[in-house]
């Protein structure tokens, strides 16, 4: 390991523990990570106590391990997820431990690997994780995910370097997406932060009541429920502490109505899910649900994941990004939502967030449902902003005002 990529680890770490979860004295941290992660997860398991952390719990995944169960499991193992797993993370949660995903992505990991497969393996978690997933998208304890380095993923990115050039190129990006290569990362975040909410403030003034979307192969028009609430950022947990989600994050997001997205929508990056990669592809919407697609490639996996329930087919979240973010303008194609997502506007298929509704973290299902709230076992996101996106707002009283132009805020 270079004294740079050991560098940058020590500032995302830094920033996984005191921005993302935002650890507090006392407090119980729970990470997974692939064993890839090993180097990065033992530096922050140490920030996490000299933060003031109990106790830190390390879940480790094997990529490895996953693929071979995915070859040569029988059919019925992947409608099982172990349910003494789902208990444990919601009783954790229930205790208000914090929870770090560490997600280092091979894109490639299943493609060999049968899509009904991936979707029956995706739904059973789903249900499992219900409620622990529920109490999460409500915010109700801190979480936060980073995406760390590993050979497959730099090797996927970088092609033509060997594996420790690639290696240290794309620690170098993460590192400038995530402000984890400036001399004090924490006061990086804050002043970003204070810019996100400051335009998320712009946006909730207006409270439009439609986004209207055009760019080559898209023409949509999306409702946005009244009292909707634009969120960039960070949050405040059940016990009033603030965290990151997301480190990077670029984008500011609020929930469509269920039933209130027309037209056709095309993707502008692929889209990594669960291992499988899905391009080039188009969803129609008729009345808030799909009701045709098509994919230059992963299209079986793409009508897997739309027939996962009900709610898949539907869109649960509307992001914008500017196509000038800084992430955008490194001009690279990360394969990795999180990353990728900052910096292209996006939707996600599936489960809405509660938060994206004035007080809707104390509503109940039906009064979400009311609002046109949609609800899933799934929540997906998908790119499709670039440098020829116009987007529309429509006001209350029936003004139409320009939001973008050629993919930059035009507000």
């Amino acid at each position: 390991m270079t004294n740079t990529i050991q560098a940058y680890m020590e500032n995302y770490a830094e920033l996984a523990v005191k921005v993302g979860i935002n650890v507090q004295p006392g407090q119980t941290l729970v990470i997974t990570a692939p064993l890839t992660a090993a180097d990065f997860v033992r530096i922050a398991v140490r920030k996490a106590y000299e933060a003031g952390a109990k106790n830190v719990h390390v879940d480790w995944d094997d990529e490895e391990v996953k693929r071979i169960k995915y070859l040569l499991a029988p059919d019925e193992a992947f409608g099982e997820y172990p349910q003494w797993k789902a208990d444990g993370f919601r009783g954790l949660a229930e205790q208000g431990a914090g929870f770090l995903q560490v997600y280092s992505p091979n894109p490639e990991l299943l493609g060999d690997a049968k899509p009904e497969r991936v979707a029956a393996a995706s739904k059973a978690y789903g249900t499992a994780m219900r409620e622990y997933r529920s109490m999460m998208q409500a915010g109700e304890f801190s979480w936060a995910i980073v995406s760390v380095p590993s050979p497959a993923w730099a090797a996927k990115v970088f092609p033509e370097l060997p594996e420790e050039q690639a290696i240290e190129a794309l620690w170098t990006h993460v590192a400038k997406a995530a402000r984890a290569d400036q001399a004090q990362p924490v006061e990086a975040w804050s002043r970003h932060l204070a810019d996100l909410r400051a335009k998320v403030d712009r946006m909730n003034a207006k409270q439009y009541k439609l986004l209207q979307y055009r760019a080559p192969g898209t023409e949509l028009t999306v409702e946005l429920p009244p009292e909707h609430q634009w969120v960039a950022g960070g949050i405040r947990n059940a016990h009033g502490v603030y965290f990151v989600p997301n480190i990077p994050t670029e984008e500011m997001f609020t929930l469509p109505r269920k039933d209130g997205v027309n037209g056709t929508v095309r993707s502008t990056k692929p889209l990594n899910w669960n291992g499988q990669l899905i391009d080039g592809f188009s969803l129609t919407f008729e009345n808030g649900k799909v009701t045709a697609c098509s994919a230059e490639k992963g299209e079986e996996t793409l009508k897997r994941m739309l027939a996962m329930d009900d709610g898949a087919s539907r869109l649960g979240e509307v992001a914008l990004v500017p196509h000038d973010s800084p992430i955008s303008e490194m001009e690279l194609l990360f394969y990795n939502t999180g990353l990728d997502e900052n910096a292209s506007c996006h939707f996600a298929l599936g489960n809405a967030y509660p938060l994206c509704v004035r007080n809707g973290t104390a509503m109940s299902r039906g009064e979400l449902e009311a609002v046109g709230f949609n609800f899933s076992l799934i929540h997906v996101d998908f790119m499709m902003g670039n440098a020829e996106l116009d987007i529309d707002g429509v006001t209350p009283d029936g003004v139409t005002e320009p939001i973008f132009r050629r993919g930059r805020w035009a507000l």
